[in-house]
């Protein structure tokens, strides 16, 4: 895996000549696709990873789901690359992945952050999280309807730092005009395509007046095309406070890199924690799929408390990018009905129930939607 700085900005320097909603559809429809049945990598990641992807595996088992995994396990003590080459060249190869959050212990000079190294590599330059009430979750804001659009590869993420004098270390912050161009369209389209009206990029121009003032100036330049959506910006800051106070004030929101990631666990809080929300990352080739905070969760895994609705939702987008509508739709149903209905929850939402209780009861719902159809020989 490539260390040096010249190799490192490569993946930062790509453009695409791709329709942004293009990906959706090209990105991953599985390279390896044989007999009507897709192979996608599996990475469990660390902490509660492993079983939140057996569960995911027990769901699509139960309903049928024509998909394969192909699982590659990270070593997070790794001393070298080897590990996350080979899970990034399995990508490659399937086009499609779902993962957890990858850990990375080690120190060592050149050993990178698997998480981002993965993104950077396969150029999963959009990250999109979709954060939306459930009514049967109790939250301060009922009603929460937001779309988190962030840069994926750069800024503050591009791994570019030394150490110029002893004490003394320099963290480089990249922001180009391609990729900046690049996920302000994709905000844009997608905005367009699923009829939202407003769209509000997050920056911090007032004090990085080059690399935000970069980012803002290229999101004004893209919003002249899309007349018929009304655009506004909003200082990091103050996003956060108005998240809190007022977020139904935004609709769609499009961000650098590590105000991404920042927005994103603020909304998610906001809906009812890291355990409900997925995240999908999109590039023009690949697509990679994941809770939407990014969270290991070390501390209770094993216990059977976690919340498996994120990964689960996760793969329900996976399935829809595949075109597997048909099954997409009942998992998706059947997890609405499960925490809405049945109100069964975990313990971050204030429940009782194990991660079991909720995994077993998502297949009961699948079998009651499924009841009395040829849901097994459906045609895609």
């Amino acid at each position: 895996m490539a260390v040096r700085v010249c190799e490192r900005l490569r993946p930062l320097l790509k453009t695409s000549h791709l329709s942004p909603i293009s990906f959706v559809r090209k990105a991953a429809i599985a390279k390896a696709k044989y007999g009507g049945r897709h192979t996608v990598t599996m990475l469990p990641g660390g902490g509660i990873g492993p079983e939140l992807m057996a569960y995911v595996k027990e769901v699509f088992r139960f309903a049928g789901v024509p998909v394969d995994f192909e699982t590659v396990s990270i070593d997070p003590q790794s001393e070298g690359n080897e590990d996350l080459e080979y899970a990034i060249t399995s990508i490659r190869r399937n086009g499609v992945c779902i993962k957890g959050n990858i850990e990375t212990k080690s120190l060592t000079a050149g050993v990178q952050s698997r998480n981002v190294a993965i993104r950077s590599e396969l150029d999963l330059f959009v990250s999109v999280l979709h954060c939306k009430s459930y009514p049967g979750v109790r939250c301060r804001h009922k009603g929460i309807d937001v779309i988190l659009v962030r840069q994926n590869t750069e800024g503050e993420y591009a791994m570019l730092e030394h150490e110029s004098v002893s004490g003394v270390v320099e963290s480089m912050k990249v922001v180009t005009a391609e990729n900046a161009e690049r996920v302000a369209r994709y905000g844009f389209e997608y905005a367009k395509k699923l009829g939202r009206k407003k769209v509000t990029t997050i920056h911090k121009a007032n004090i990085m007046k080059l690399s935000d003032g970069l980012f803002l100036e290229t999101s004004r330049k893209v919003a002249k095309d899309y007349p018929n959506i009304q655009h506004n910006d909003m200082i990091i800051d103050n996003c956060c406070m108005q998240l809190v106070s007022n977020p139904h004030q935004f609709d769609v929101m499009i961000m650098t890199n590590l105000y991404g990631a920042i927005v994103s666990n603020v909304v998610c809080g906001l809906v009812g924690g890291a355990g409900l929300i997925s995240g999908i990352n999109y590039g023009d080739h690949y697509a990679v799929f994941e809770p939407g905070t990014r969270n290991t969760g070390t501390a209770i895994a094993g216990k059977n408390i976690a919340n498996p609705i994120a990964m689960l939702s996760a793969s329900v987008d996976m399935l829809e990018h595949l075109g597997f509508h048909y099954h997409a739709t009942n998992i998706r149903k059947a997890i609405e009905y499960t925490i809405n209905e049945d109100r069964l929850h975990t313990l971050d939402l204030g429940g009782t129930s194990s991660s079991t209780d909720i995994v077993h009861n998502v297949l009961k719902r699948i079998e009651k939607l499924t009841e009395g159809h040829n849901w097994m020989g459906k045609s895609y």
